[in-house]
């Protein structure tokens, strides 16, 4: 496994995340040595979906207040229905996404999560792939989706829905470390 010691990562979510788009790359950034940050607008606990109903709840880390884009390394997003939805119309938020892509760091989203790139501005020219129901959605904005497992393009890692968790904890992964040596090399 790769090596992402003293890498931090931020997820960025609200109520209504699908749980496993969660926990399961949560737990491969760790597996790996990253710490894994939850970052919600609200503070105290959110509760995830899973698969048909409600899941279990999870405590945040830190308030979209009092979390700075410029001391995590990625950005995790999560998908679901409900969260990104949510989390669209909150404008700290979005800002928070778009510093991401301003600084050119690694971006994994998940399912619907890519929608929240719409919002960002951030999908014009871009190569990705998200739930096959967002699809048109992408396109009017610029992409050019893809139906495949995992697309990466730049520092963007996409991925269709929970089956595709696997490839999509290596792209991020793979993606992260590449940023990783980058960054060492250009200082």
């Amino acid at each position: 496994m790769n090596d992402l010691k003293g890498v931090k990562i931020a997820a960025l979510m609200t109520e209504g995340f699908e749980q496993v788009e969660f926990t399961k790359p949560k737990q491969a950034l760790e597996d790996a040595g990253a710490t894994v940050h939850l970052i919600s607008p609200k503070a105290g606990q959110i509760k995830a979906w899973n698969d048909t109903d409600w899941g279990d709840s999870f405590s945040v880390d830190l308030t979209l207040d009092a979390a700075k884009p410029d001391e995590y390394d990625a950005l995790l997003l999560p998908g679901g229905v409900i969260n990104p939805d949510k989390l669209r119309t909150v404008d700290k938020a979005v800002d928070f996404i778009q510093s991401f892509f301003d600084d050119q760091k690694p971006v994994a989203a998940i399912c619907h999560a890519p929608i929240l790139l719409i919002e960002a501005d951030v999908v014009q020219g871009k190569q990705l792939t998200s739930y096959p129901s967002i699809q048109t959605d992408l396109r009017n904005a610029g992409a050019n989706w893809i139906d495949q497992q995992v697309v990466t393009d730049g520092n963007l890692v996409t991925s269709r829905k929970p089956d595709d968790i696997t490839a999509f904890n290596k792209a991020f992964i793979e993606l992260i470390t590449t940023s990783a040596s980058a960054d060492a090399q250009a200082a």
